[in-house]
């Protein structure tokens, strides 16, 4: 994992250097930097692939230059397949070199892995996100320089002024995260995943070079076929990530995805160290247990990771800038407090187990969706749609029914927070129904364009492109990459994930239980009541802290100060959070509250 960063056109050197400089937790084995009269291309290095100092970047091979974040775990299989005169080192980095030089830009659609790059031929720039998102890449234009980096806050010295983005602020409400390519800040874009752009004298274009949804349907019908090739991709994946000499550990919570990791990889013959997060307080939220008893039963070493209050409040603001912009995830500093001890630890990579969910139906709102599906196919429900239109509820399964008769797109994300509804009793300004479908409009297309039809299909190619990459994977890298740590995705291996799509999903979905198809195979490796443990997902005490703190008073203050919200909605949520409900929406609006007085006021 690294940092990338470069400017095209006219730059200030002490300004470029300010700026990369932000961006060293990213890699501190080595800072590299191409310096000309119109080009600053840089580089922050943590070593996992050759950390030899010829493997440094930026790499250039004649006119062509690099400077590429991620691992590209098919690396030695490529350079077999590449005819090279001489190879100068071990890198996978050089591999994507050779790869341009021979496929051109459409190398990209040989490569496996996560990675985020800027490659640059001559006057041409390209940067490139992986299939899924994993790693981040943002860019901005002024009339004379276009910046790139692979976090925002080396991008901000180059703002004239801090604006906020509406479109930013209204899709993070609704799905918890900017949808791409919004950020927070005006003149701040962010790339897609399974997207490239190229910037040639001052134009833009782009392409997206990788949809998931062009996977075949259903052309996997067999049960046993089903779970013989997911099992096959699931040892794969593992193994692929695992080939490296830099110390790895593993996340471990008490559930079924963490544990399939470390189990294969353990049947792999690879005993991986596991950490845990636990809070002596709330017993509630407490997974050490179940964790310590997945790890005596695989035989591995299991670290539990404390969480206090006082860490809560020593650590929070560090956290939310790390951030750089409002992310609503209520586990992101658990999750910060977890990769600093793993970092700390003297490990360089952490293999985690996001995807899973999406993949295999983890999410038991799956299925109440699917089960609300059906309602749509009332021939007598005309009463039912006056009726919900006449009592409003704040709750969520009123939203869901009312779409269901007014004939509007039910499932938006297993991340949606704030309804459309719910956003116009926020706002004083006013927000339609229906409004935030812009976002998920594009992706709508995608599929009523593809083979797929199943609602379930849905369901899961919108997570693993919102909920998923904007969401989760953005956590997962800003808190590993804040400790210099390398975050590893099995579940997110490209392979594995059109083998799942490729099932039918009737196979997929079961007897409508989550994870089924994950659940079966966890049985050659688990025993039943690590597989039957019920999901808890990292919960933590955040609304709690948040109250005892009295940093909710936050959100009050803001608002007084922005005039953004109606001041009586606001003492409504802040109400109901005090008594366990809509404790999501409230910590959005918290973590948006903090971004605009550190920002904008």
């Amino acid at each position: 994992m690294c940092g990338v960063f470069g400017i095209l056109g006219n730059y200030d050197p002490h300004i470029a250097r300010a700026a990369l400089e932000k961006l060293s937790h990213r890699g501190r084995d080595h800072c590299g930097i191409v310096e000309r009269d119109t080009l600053f291309l840089a580089h922050q290095r943590l070593s996992i692939t050759d950390p030899h100092p010829r493997s440094h970047q930026p790499m250039g091979r004649g006119n062509i230059f690099i400077s590429f974040n991620g691992e590209i775990y098919n690396h030695r299989e490529l350079k077999r397949k590449l005819s090279a005169t001489h190879w100068e080192g071990e890198s996978d980095t050089e591999v994507v070199l050779v790869a341009y030089e021979k496929w051109g830009i459409e190398c990209v659609q040989h490569l496996e892995g996560m990675f985020a790059f800027a490659l640059i031929e001559g006057e041409t720039l390209y940067l490139v996100r992986d299939r899924f998102g994993k790693k981040p890449l943002f860019y901005h234009q002024s009339p004379d320089t276009f910046a790139f980096a692979s976090e925002i806050k080396a991008l901000k010295p180059f703002l004239s002024s801090v604006r906020l983005n509406d479109e930013a602020l209204h899709s993070y409400l609704s799905f918890l995260a900017p949808t791409p390519p919004h950020t927070f800040y005006q003149g701040i874009e962010k790339l897609e995943g399974g997207e490239w752009l190229r910037y040639e004298r001052g134009v833009i274009a782009k392409k997206r070079y990788y949809n998931v949804l062009d996977t075949p349907s259903s052309s996997i019908t067999l049960l046993p076929q089903a779970l013989e090739q997911v099992e096959g991709h699931l040892h794969r994946s593992i193994m692929s990530r695992l080939e490296t000499t830099a110390p790895v550990a593993a996340l471990l919570s008490g559930g079924l995805d963490s544990a399939m990791i470390c189990a294969i990889a353990r049947a792999q013959g690879k005993k991986l160290p596991t950490f845990t997060l636990g809070y002596d307080e709330y017993g509630n939220y407490d997974e050490r247990q179940k964790a310590a008893n997945t790890a005596e039963y695989l035989g591995l070493e299991n670290t539990p990771v404390i969480i206090s209050r006082v860490d809560f409040e020593e650590h929070l603001d560090e956290l939310l800038i790390q951030l750089d912009e409002p992310l609503n995830d209520p586990a992101a500093l658990p999750l910060y407090l977890l990769m600093q001890k793993i970092g700390t630890d003297g490990h360089k990579v952490v293999l985690s187990g996001e995807g899973s969910d999406e993949l295999f139906l983890g999410y038991r709102q799956y299925f109440e969706y699917l089960d609300i599906e059906k309602a749509a196919s009332l021939h007598h429900k005309n009463w039912l749609k006056k009726y919900f239109h006449s009592h409003f509820s704040m709750n969520r399964e009123w939203e869901w029914y009312k779409r269901v008769f007014d004939g509007s797109l039910l499932f938006r994300t297993s991340g949606e927070k704030f309804t459309d509804l719910q956003q116009n009793i926020l706002f004083r300004s006013n927000v339609r129904d229906n409004e935030s479908l812009r976002f998920l409009n594009p992706y709508w297309e995608l599929f009523e364009q593809s083979s797929h039809s199943d609602p379930s299909l849905w369901y899961t190619t919108i997570d693993l492109k919102l909920f998923l990459g904007e969401h989760f994977l953005t956590k997962l890298d800003r808190v590993s990459m804040a400790h210099t740590l390398e975050a590893r995705t099995p579940f997110l291996d490209y392979p594995l994930v059109e083998t799942v799509l490729s099932i039918d999903p009737a196979l997929r979905i079961g007897e409508g239980k989550p994870k089924s198809l994950l659940r079966a195979i966890a049985r050659n490796y688990l025993s039943d009541e690590i597989i039957n443990r019920k999901k808890k997902g990292f919960s933590n005490p955040y609304m709690e802290w948040l109250i005892q703190s009295d940093r909710i008073g936050l959100i009050k203050e803001v608002n007084d100060q922005s005039g953004l919200f109606h001041s009586e909605t606001i003492d409504k949520y802040i109400e109901m959070a005090r008594r366990g409900r809509f404790k999501q929406h409230v910590w959005g609006l918290y973590v948006l509250s903090h971004w605009i007085k550190r920002e904008l006021l």
